[in-house]
């Protein structure tokens, strides 16, 4: 990660990636504020466009045209992006409590978290209906309902509660899709039905009469029915029970009623309404609370009540944005006006639409142009960012040509294995070192081992293994659960299990409390780590630095007969990857914002995951050469094995498991800062002229963090081992 230029002093943390927060982060990106931290703590790391969801979900838009990727976002902006979910506030300690990572803390706070599924006052409903809202999982859901409807061969009945301007647009794109997938399929499109309930008089009630009339025809058309008046009294397996009109049968039931405030508010101390809604005055602010902000469909904003629609959302970004400044700074805030009227553009399913204000209502084809338009120029706002250029270093007069094309190459150094010193530079390094000679030591510094081995007497050998590295994300959290599994995958690499670690850690210069939030959950995240290893945190040692880095020095056990050398491959061996390759090309492009929110989480998801299991299943089919992929990449890691081991290997690079995206970045040339270094040992490669002609070659070479285990095993137990993992 790229060392902050000013020691933190304000926490901005957003809790939400709604509609308002996004905006928030791009105007921070494009004038941040010395000296303050914006973190985003969010549940879902591409957050969907309200506006394009019904065009998502009708087929018109891909899943990247129709969310935020807030990775890249938050990079621009400098702020640090924390997947989780808020579950509580601690506003006496100015705390965010989260569901799964320790509790962020704040100067100042702003929520934007959107609503819930009003479902609690209708019996069946949380059970047996899907609600559309929060509308960041709906994709999901709804995916899932298709696949019921299709496994029923189409033969299906499908309802939607609620008839406004959401519920509608809704369900003319959910009949566009299902319709089109049952043809796709083979079956039978008449077994399909649909109908739209609503409890009031009428659909889209607060709407022109015109504007209602319209879509009644365009229900109609498509054999749409429409039951109004019909209040639902219960949800049952199978069926709507409805006031005054009896039992509605039902296959798949969608839910779009009014939205309720998310339920841990009740319990965080804040004002609220009687619906529960956050009390905020005309600056945003919530009332009685100078600290905190709040946007969205969470907020019963002060003068009169705002629709619970996208577009007061986008419309409050940019005065919530300048009041989070102006306090910060000490001026006084702006007021938010939201507009009486707004411009309703509502698609039909097709690429068609329907549109009003101010009583004025349009229709046709033009009007979802208009709309598509809108929307995608609204959506490149975020995800087409200016490009992100490290500033290049100020070069000394007495460089030659060569010193300028290696200086060139510092302005953006990865973190993690990335920073690793490369091999052959280690190699002439230590080539004159000689350590003392000790009978004790079995392995050493003559090895090229993952550990050494020191026999202290007994039945087992003691491993000692260390390593450290800068930050590569930017939740101390996340770094300490990966620095401790990079560390602890040595031990499991020779076969032994952790015993005891040190911790070596270096912490940003700053005020007190700011270190002290980053080094508790730095190293929270590393004892939840060692602690379901079976390994004792002892002792350490901290220091001050220009940036966050973390290691291990880690002793561990490991019976003579049982620890695993790199020599000892065998003719006939099947070599087994436990993790896929990427995380150096996708770390990289994620400095650069070039790499997708979803791939960067999925690495870290890798990156967080214990070699442990991994290592029994290898030794219960027969493992007998064994090291942990990490900087030096795979190709550098085997080529210490097969030189160890004096044997040839032959490598299928498409048989290679990779990362989802690592293809991608490579594909655009970007690589850790560690990778040409890697490169070089090229040479060790028979068939080079043909191995450089494929896609792929590349990434043999990346550097990986926290790697999994390059394992050798008898071909015969190799299937049967790769099924157990």
């Amino acid at each position: 990660m790229k060392a902050a230029s000013h020691p933190v002093l304000k926490d901005v943390v957003l809790v939400g990636a709604g509609h308002s927060h996004v905006t928030v982060l791009r105007m921070f990106g494009m004038k941040p504020i010395p000296g303050v931290r914006l973190t985003l703590v969010t549940r879902e790391v591409h957050t969907p466009y309200s506006g394009m969801l019904p065009g998502l979900i009708a087929g018109h838009y891909g899943f990247d045209d129709a969310h935020i990727d807030t990775g890249p976002l938050a990079r621009f902006a400098g702020a640090r992006l924390y997947q989780d979910e808020a579950v509580e506030l601690d506003l006496a300690g100015r705390r965010v409590i989260c569901r799964s990572r320790p509790p962020v803390s704040y100067d100042l706070l702003s929520l934007n978290i959107g609503s819930t599924p009003n479902t609690a006052g209708v019996p069946g409903a949380s059970e047996h209906a899907i609600p559309v809202k929060p509308i960041d999982g709906f994709l999901r859901r709804f995916e899932a309902l298709q696949a019921r409807v299709l496994a029923r061969k189409g033969r299906s009945a499908v309802a939607l509660v609620g008839a406004g301007a959401g519920g509608v647009e809704l369900l003319l794109a959910v009949e566009h899709r299902l319709r089109q997938a049952v043809r796709l399929a083979g079956f039978d499109g008449g077994g399909l039905s649909f109908v739209l309930v609503s409890g009031d008089a009428n659909i889209l009630p607060s709407f022109p009469a015109a504007f209602r009339a319209r879509f009644h025809a365009t229900l109609a058309a498509r054999g749409i029915a429409v039951v109004t008046g019909a209040a639902v009294t219960a949800v049952e397996p199978g069926r709507l029970m409805l006031a005054g009109y009896g039992p509605l049968a039902a296959d798949e039931i969608l839910w779009t009623t009014e939205a309720a405030p998310a339920r841990w508010l009740a319990k965080a101390g804040l004002p609220l309404d009687a619906r529960g809604f956050l009390r905020v005055d005309q600056t945003l602010r919530v009332t009685g609370h100078d600290c905190v902000f709040a946007a969205g469909d969470t907020i019963a904003f002060s003068g009169r009540e705002l629709p619970k629609s996208g577009v007061y959302a986008v419309r409050a970004g940019p005065v919530l944005a300048d009041n989070i400044r102006r306090t910060l700074t000490g001026r006084s805030l702006r007021r938010f006006r939201p507009q009486r009227e707004a411009l309703y553009l509502v698609s039909t399913g097709e690429r068609y639409a329907v549109g009003t204000r101010n009583g004025l209502v349009v229709e046709g084809a033009w009007v979802w142009r208009w709309k598509d338009w809108i929307d995608r120029r609204f959506m490149r706002k975020f995800n087409e960012l200016p490009e992100m250029r490290a500033a290049p270093p100020a070069l000394p007069p007495l460089a030659d040509r060569e010193a300028l094309k290696e200086i060139s190459a510092i302005a953006m150094r990865c973190g993690g294995c990335g920073a690793k010193v490369g091999a052959s530079v280690l190699s002439r390094a230590l080539a004159g070192v000689e350590p003392a000679a000790r009978a004790d030591v079995v392995v050493g510094l003559d090895a090229p081992d993952d550990a050494a081995l020191v026999d202290v007497g007994g039945e087992q050998l003691s491993l000692q293994t260390v390593d450290y590295f800068r930050a590569i994300v930017d939740d101390p959290y996340t770094l300490g659960k990966i620095a401790a599994n990079h560390a602890l995958g040595d031990v499991y690499a020779m076969g032994g299990e952790p015993q005891t670690a040190l911790a070596i850690a270096t912490v940003p210069f700053g005020i007190e409390s700011k270190i002290e939030a980053d080094l508790t959950a730095m190293m929270a995240g590393a004892n939840e780590v060692l602690r379901e290893a079976g390994c004792a945190l002892v002792g350490g040692h901290t220091s001050e630095g220009a940036e966050l880095a973390l290691g291990f020095a880690v002793n561990g056990l490991v019976p003579a007969a049982a620890a695993l050398r790199k020599g000892g491959l065998k003719p006939g061996d099947g070599l087994i990857l436990t993790k896929p390759l990427g995380t150096g090309t996708l770390l990289a492009a994620d400095m650069r914002g070039k790499a997708k929110a979803r791939w960067v989480m999925a690495a870290i998801a890798h990156m967080v995951q214990s070699n442990r299991k991994a290592a029994e299943i290898l030794r219960r089919h027969g493992v007998h050469a064994a090291t942990d992929v990490t900087g030096f990449g795979l190709l550098g890691h085997l080529i210490e094995m097969v030189r160890a081991s004096e044997v040839d290997v032959t490598l299928a690079i498409e048989r290679v498991p990779l990362l989802e995206g690592a293809r991608e970045t490579a594909a655009l040339g970007i690589f850790s800062s560690l990778q040409p270094q890697n490169v070089r040992l090229r040479r060790a490669i028979r068939e080079l002229a043909a191995a450089t002609r494929h896609p792929l070659y590349p990434l043999l070479f990346d550097p990986q963090t926290s790697g999994g285990l390059l394992a050798a095993v008898p071909l015969a137990q190799a299937e049967g081992c790769v099924a157990a993992l």
